[in-house]
Order: C-alpha cells, then structure tokens, then sequence
C-alpha cells in the first residue's frame, strides 16, 4: 500500500542506493516499490540485471514510477569510506548521491556503508553555506511521540558552535516533517543543573539559552532520552552514537525477553495471548524502521542514512520520510536558519 501521497500534487523524486545493505538488492528494491507512486518517483541506483531480476517480484503497478539508473560498482561494509567514495566514482551509492548533486533527484537514501554515506554526501552536495558542521539526526520511536537525537555519529569532537546548529537544524526537522509544535530542546549533560557537565556541555548550555530561535529546555541525562521530556536531545557523535547502539540493543532485548518469557509455560503461553495485541503496539512503539534512518543534516540536499540491516519496511520508511521534508522544503528552512544563526553571531 502507497502510504505517501503528495499534499500539493507535486511528484517528488528520490534517488536509492539499490546494491547497499545486508540484504541488497532484493530487500532494497522491494521497499521501494512498496511505496513508489505518482507522488514518489524512486530512482534505482544499481545494477540493471539485479534489479530487474528483484523488481519481477513487485508490483507491476508500481514498476512506472520506478528508473533504474546504471552503477557498476558497489562500496562494500568492510572498505575504507573515504578511499571508496574517491576510487569507485562508478559505485550505486555516489551516483545516487550525484543524482540529486545534479538536480534528477530531490534526496538520497542508502543502507550501505555508514562511513561512506556520509563521505559521499559531504563531497558530491556540499555543506550548506555558513555550516560548520553537518550532524547526523535519528528519530527516535519513543512511545507516545517520537523524539529526534542529534548527533548519532558523524562528529566525535565538536564545538558548542556546532551543537548550536545541530539543535537548530533538529528543531526544523521536528516542526516541519514530524509537525511538532515549538519543538523543545535538550542537552546531554550528567545532571539537570546548569552548572552540571564538561566545558563543552557548560559553553552550549550558554548559547543554547541566548538563542532566541530555541525553545531550550536545558539540561537532559541519559534517563531522559527515552522519556519524551524533550522533543530534540542534542549532543556529540561519539556520546550519541554510543547511545543509540545501547537504545538499539536494549530494545531487542526486551522483545527477544518478552518472547521467551511468554513460552515458558502453560500459564506464560495464555498470558501471551492475552497480551498480544497490546505486544504487538508495544513492539509498533520502539521499532527502529518506522522512521527508516538517520538523517544528514547540514548538506544541500537530503540525505538518509539506514542501517545496514534495514529491511523493506526500513526503506519504504525512509523514502516517505525523505519525500516529506522535500515537500517541506527542509534544506531551503535550513539554509535560512544557519544564515539567521551567522547574522545573530556577527552582531
């Protein structure tokens, strides 16, 4: 089923990287087609006969709104990111990104390489202009309403300058595609008080309240990640990422626990059948692939970055969310804020 649909009857065009992701090119492909319609045109990135071979088994119907785009190459798991972007100019995921680079495409989605989607982004759209940093910014699926963590990986040493606009671009990102209103912000820290955390956390806390384009809550802990006490959680590459793997593998845990506790006997087995269905919400409520990536914000053009194991549902996911803030015109908001951002700090 189409589940995006176009809100001013404007086709969006979104590039894939067919041949990246533990299960390439059959997983890939299949999600794009799941979701490829009159209002979401996928271009497939990959190679014709694999992708052909993939697309027999999808939807005749939505083969019309779906372009193979020819790459010979692939950027595997265990290649250097940098080296590979540079030598395999040929490779599924640098042409995807080069077809919005050169205007065919109005994002890119890729489950390959985490490393080389970042390098691929950065060199073939550009940072924004005024940017100093791009972040990386995952949805969290938080039960009740979801909450955005910036940044998850790209950046392991940063400036309170950076943590600045990452918080400005996430609070764009949660108003206009995941319409929350007046977004709240947060700052990871080891303690609610203003006076708690490194000098790092002590420098943004104070940028962050001056900052007149902010709904700043102020300080946040771990505890509170998961807890919906903010709308946008803010901090490094290296804490953030280090949280998100911890989130990622609790979250399984608990599921994988739940099942097993639910078969351990003949009472356990009733008790699950009668939790069912509030366990299949519960399970709807932390999964990870209804928001299907991290976004890549700070470059001009959209860029999604999912993870390795992504399945179809991961990127049908990705594509509508990426279609969703091009409609919004996210990076033109962005550009305006990093700007507005330049002109506050010149003053």
């Amino acid at each position: 089923m189409n589940l995006y649909q176009s809100k001013t009857g404007k086709e969006t065009v979104i590039a894939l990287d067919a041949m990246g992701g533990d299960f390439a090119p059959d997983e890939i492909v299949l999600g794009a087609a799941s979701v490829a319609s009159s209002s979401l045109k996928v271009l497939l990135a990959g190679r014709p006969d694999e992708i052909e071979r993939c697309l027999a088994a999808a939807d005749p119907a939505s083969r019309r709104y779906l372009e193979i785009v020819e790459a010979s190459e692939v950027i595997g798991f265990d290649e250097d990111p940098v080296k590979a972007v540079r030598a395999k100019t040929e490779s599924s995921m640098v042409i995807a990104c080069r077809e919005v680079a050169e205007g065919r495409a109005d994002g890119v989605v890729s489950a390959g390489n985490t490393g080389a989607m970042l390098a691929a982004a950065m060199f073939n759209l550009k940072r924004i202009k005024g940017l100093k940093r791009p972040g990386l910014c995952a949805v969290l699926p938080t039960p009740g309403k979801p909450t955005l963590f910036i940044d998850v990986g790209a950046n392991s040493e940063v400036r309170p300058v950076h943590l600045l606009e990452f918080a400005n671009m996430a609070s764009i990102f949660a108003q206009d595609v995941l319409e929350v209103t007046n977004p709240s912000v947060g700052l990871v820290s080891i303690g609610e008080e203003s006076i708690k955390g490194n000098d790092l956390v002590l420098e943004t806390h104070s940028l962050m309240a001056e900052s007149p384009e902010l709904n700043f809550y102020g300080n946040v802990e771990g505890r509170d990640i998961l807890r919906n006490v903010v709308d946008v959680v803010v901090t490094d590459g290296f804490t953030g990422n280090v949280c998100l793997k911890l989130m990622e593998s609790t979250s399984a845990l608990i599921v994988e626990e739940v099942k097993k506790a639910a078969n351990r006997s003949l009472i356990a087995k009733i008790g699950g059948l009668l939790l069912k269905k509030e366990l299949r919400k519960f399970k709807k409520s932390i999964d990870t692939e209804e928001y299907g990536g991290a976004y890549l914000l700070g470059v001009r053009g959209l860029a999604v970055v999912c993870h390795g194991n992504s399945s179809r549902k991961a990127i049908a996911s990705a594509l509508e969310y990426a279609a969703r803030a091009s409609e919004q015109r996210l990076i033109s908001k962005l550009e305006q804020r990093i700007a507005t951002l330049r002109e506050t700090a010149a003053t």
